[in-house]
């Protein structure tokens, strides 16, 4: 499996980011696929997740009402799209994938669980300026 990710870079305060993760290798349609950030001198952190079969989507708290993931089938491709972006955003982005995370017809279960990921994409930088 490979993960690709492209879209970071820098930003003002208020602005906006679209993420891409093209996704190679498998067939995905089994997966969950998830976004996680690390910014520096601090733990990853769960930032969105999407279970590839049926759409359901998964966010933080610190990102809900600003960011939207989603997955275009086609393109085996996994968006972030980050709105209304604060300096706190700034982090190094990954993108992940999981085969192993259990969904239910309630919902799939540690999909924040950075764990629970065994496929990750090398990262790519967001930085948003005040």
């Amino acid at each position: 499996v490979q993960l690709v990710e492209s879209g970071g870079g820098l930003v003002q305060a208020g602005g906006s980011l679209r993420l891409s993760c093209a996704a190679s290798g498998r067939t995905f349609s089994r997966y969950s696929m998830g976004w996680f950030r690390q910014a520096p001198g601090k733990e990853r952190e769960f930032v969105a997740a999407i279970r590839w079969s049926d759409g359901s989507t998964y966010y933080a708290d610190s990102v809900k009402g600003r960011f939207t993931i989603s997955r275009d089938n086609a393109k085996n491709t996994v968006y972030l799209q980050m709105n209304t972006l604060k300096p706190e955003d700034t982090a190094v982005y990954y993108c992940a994938a999981s085969d192993s995370i259990y969904c239910s017809v309630y919902g799939c279960y540690d999909v924040r669980s950075g764990l629970k990921y065994n496929y990750w994409g090398q990262g790519t930088q967001v930085t948003v300026s005040s």
